[in-house]
């Protein structure tokens, strides 16, 4: 397990395996503004015992991959999409499972539409096509969120005490807070990130629309993970995926948050791992 730098179309996308390269592959997609270390160490290790060739990346502006100027994300969200074929091109991989967290999962819907060919099935977690009518995200998360601009991003904890703070707010009512490790794991990404005030750019990224719209179309299988606690993509989004993506299964997590809670690891891997044997 050691870092591994994939250069696609001009940048560099900072990534990482667990497991065997002779085992199927599954492609782990973090959401927004936060890097590969949420998809925790002994979670992708978990994943890999059962037999499955594990990898995680760290988006552009996150982690260790190409950042941009605060304010001026230079991509869009097709081309995060690109990125992650440009991961599987770096490892010599065909085709792979695709598991996406929130804004991970609606980039792994653009791959299902966009590269189907490379897609062996979807697992979307806490994710959303975001079609009108689904309920907003509750006001605290978006009263949390609006005190992004006072972080001083130059300062290690300061950071890290903004991104306890967000998991805190973003954590399910039945699920007990695990602060010590949350802070180490924000004071860790804090420390390894290029430039950690450009996580913001995530934010200002545009595109992705045209296949949103065509989430039906998507005719891989699909795994739906949703807790019902979520309070930035609320749990009638997930319902709505499960129930537009044709033969999908959705799995509920009973008052869990946006989150991959230990406590849900079980359910979660065990449910991944079936979902990725066919």
């Amino acid at each position: 397990m050691t870092e591994r730098f994939v250069k696609t179309r001009g940048v560099d996308i900072c990534t990482e395996s667990f497991g065997s390269p002779q085992n199927p592959a599954v492609l782990l997609i973090m959401g927004a503004s936060v890097s590969m270390i949420w998809w925790e160490d002994d979670f992708c290790r978990r994943i890999a015992d059962e037999g499955r060739f594990v990898i995680r990346y760290d988006n552009r502006d996150v982690g260790r991959s190409v950042t941009y100027t605060p304010g001026e994300p230079e991509y869009s969200f097709e081309d995060l999409a690109d990125d992650a074929m440009g991961v599987l091109d770096g490892y010599g991989i065909e085709k792979a499972h695709i598991v996406g967290m929130s804004m991970g999962g609606m980039l792994t819907q653009i791959l299902a539409l966009r590269h189907r060919e490379r897609v062996l099935s979807v697992t979307l977690i806490s994710s959303s096509n975001f079609a009108p009518g689904l309920p907003l995200m509750e006001e605290k998360v978006e009263q949390f969120f609006a005190h992004s601009g006072d972080v001083d991003w130059s300062d290690v904890q300061a950071i890290t005490a903004f991104s306890l703070g967000k998991w805190k707010i973003l954590r399910g009512s039945e699920r007990a807070f695990d602060e010590r490790k949350v802070a180490l794991l924000s004071e860790k990404e804090a420390k390894r990130s290029l430039n950690p005030a450009s996580m913001i750019n995530h934010a200002l990224v545009s595109g992705g629309e045209t296949y949103l719209l065509r989430t039906h179309e998507i005719d891989v299988p699909a795994l739906i993970i949703h807790g019902t606690e979520d309070p930035i993509i609320p749990y009638a989004h997930g319902v709505h995926l499960s129930e537009v993506i044709p033969n999908s299964k959705l799995v509920t997590l009973n008052g869990a948050g946006h989150e991959l809670h230990i406590d849900d690891w079980d359910v979660m891997i065990q449910t991944l791992v079936d979902h990725t044997a066919l």
